[in-house]
């Protein structure tokens, strides 16, 4: 396994993160726990959840994801060579069964982070993230940025405030963002700065084949001020395996189960996918792993979060650290990308 250092902390993390929100949905306890010891026994050190896992977010389900951890962790009785991340929901989303309406206010906050203390079975989590942003911006692949006036928000300072008493307190040790936009990130960073807070050391958001829009703006923020990438969606929802091509719907593949997750699926994502998969052929590698080794490669990455709903799967996407991707491959890479000026959202 490789390692990076997360931010301006002391903490090794691996390169390949451990993702979590099929975990009470597609996959039980067991499997789970099955999966985690796989994971740490190939070296990765890194797990990533959220307080609304799983995903698709339902009432019934919500929590289980950390609920697994939380007996993993309890069962293994090691806590300190694990780095567990975990997130605090935003508004809307569906989700007014969490706290009436989740919003990151401090109360919101204060109440999310214990409750995902007892569900974790741990007094810390080394990295909390927001999950998305409590003001109307473009995130879950909104293009085309909106004015609302009369929108209702809740001031970053406030949660920035909130997320320093955290840190102050000892139940969360660093903490940064996710689905945030460069505005957003470079805010948090001056009210930081002008108020003596803790930084945040990290942006978790979407970035694999299909949307590389992370690399418009936010990639030179991650470059300068050491805050790097959290790649999620890496396989684009297993998109980019190219199993879904000519119409197929496996069984059990994520975008036949939820016909919510559409982004990866318009006409101009699936070309692109074709011809990412042609690709992968003529070098011999698998289109799975040509996908993620891609993103590993990338200089504003701190680690990759890939997911898996069966062992298989898992083996082959942590496999994906030990592939390097050669110049000519990469050529080819980039000229599909050229081709495709607008990115899939």
């Amino acid at each position: 396994m490789k390692f990076k250092k997360l931010g301006n902390t002391n903490l090794d993390v691996s390169l390949i993160c451990l993702g979590t929100m099929t975990w009470g949905e597609q996959n039980t306890e067991k499997e789970a726990h099955e999966q985690l010891d796989y994971a740490i026994s190939q070296g990765i050190n890194f797990i990533d959840a959220a307080e609304m896992y799983p995903v698709p977010p339902r009432p019934e389900t919500q929590g289980l994801t950390e609920q697994y951890i939380g007996t993993w962790l309890a069962k293994r009785g090691q806590r300190d060579d694990v780095i567990l991340a975990s997130k605090v929901a935003g508004p809307g989303n569906g989700l007014n069964y969490l706290r009436n309406g989740p919003r990151l206010t401090a109360e919101h906050i204060h109440q999310a982070i214990d409750s995902s203390l007892q569900r974790l079975q741990t007094e810390y989590v080394d990295l909390y993230q927001l999950h998305w942003p409590d003001r109307n911006t473009n995130f879950f692949g909104k293009l085309g940025y909106e004015v609302k006036e009369d929108e209702q928000i809740t001031p970053l300072f406030d949660t920035v405030s909130a997320i320093n008493e955290l840190v102050q307190q000892g139940k969360i040790r660093h903490w940064g963002f996710s689905n945030e936009t460069p505005w957003g990130v470079m805010k948090a960073l001056s009210i930081c700065e002008e108020q003596g807070f803790t930084k945040p050391v990290s942006i978790q958001n979407p970035y694999n084949l299909l949307n590389r829009t992370y690399e418009v703006g936010l990639a030179e923020i991650s470059h300068r001020e050491n805050m790097g990438l959290l790649a999620y969606s890496p396989m684009a929802f297993g998109a980019l395996s190219g199993k879904y091509l000519g119409d197929e719907k496996p069984e059990k593949g994520r975008l036949t189960l939820y016909e919510r997750f559409t982004r990866y699926n318009n006409e101009q994502a699936v070309k692109a996918t074709q011809a990412y998969v042609n690709i992968a052929k003529y070098f011999d590698l698998t289109p799975a792993q040509m996908s993620l080794a891609f993103v590993n490669q990338q200089a504003f990455l701190t680690s990759n979060i890939i997911g898996a709903t069966n062992m298989e799967q898992l083996a082959e996407n942590i496999a994906s650290v030990n592939v390097s991707l050669s110049d000519e491959v990469l050529a080819e890479i980039a000229k599909v990308h050229i081709a495709r000026p607008n990115p899939a959202p």
